[in-house]
């Protein structure tokens, strides 16, 4: 028999890469590339997602600013990417509502911290313990390197027990199949 010998220094380094894939995997992807931002750093307990949205010809707007749309795309995903990651297979993520509020013309590189912490995956945990489904809203600001707000974006995240979603949108289809 192979026994195989558990070290706590494979595991730090196991989640060290892990959060260097993830970040490597969200910019090559095509959806997140053309919103002009860069995630540039993931922790290695996946709580913290450091994004950048720098301004350039490529983010720019007719009148010299960032594009809004990439200011507000810039934040599309890694809230839910980092509940699904915390919570499992068992459960469902969607993003499932948006707003964003622009303060002021973002002319340089504007930086964004997207944070799940522990105590909030413990929460969403506990109150899935007592109900099936959650909404949970973040907050993402977008600051210049002064520290400068120059927009905010809520996002609305869906959480639901995996089993109960099926068992919803089973019914759904029923309905819809009825009518």
């Amino acid at each position: 028999m192979l026994r195989v010998m558990h070290h706590a220094w494979l595991d730090r380094w196991l989640k060290a890469w892990k959060a260097h894939f993830f970040r490597l995997g969200f910019n090559l992807h095509p959806a997140y590339r053309r919103t002009g931002g860069r995630i540039d750093y993931v922790s290695p307990d996946m709580t913290l997602i450091r994004i950048r949205l720098p301004f350039n010809r490529s983010t720019r707007n007719l009148v010299g600013s960032i594009f809004g749309g990439s200011l507000f795309a810039v934040t599309d995903g890694p809230h839910p990417t980092m509940l699904l990651m915390a919570l499992g297979k068992d459960y469902i993520v969607w993003d499932k509502a948006a707003s964003i509020q622009y303060k002021r013309p973002g002319r340089s590189t504007l930086f964004a911290d997207c944070i799940v912490s522990a105590e909030e995956i413990a929460e969403v945990k506990d109150i899935l313990t007592r109900q099936p489904e959650v909404d949970r809203t973040y907050r993402v600001e977008l600051k210049d390197r002064s520290g400068i707000i120059h927009s905010v974006v809520e996002r609305t995240v869906y959480i639901a027990n995996k089993d109960h979603y099926k068992q919803k949108s089973k019914e759904r289809r029923a309905i819809k199949e009825a009518a």
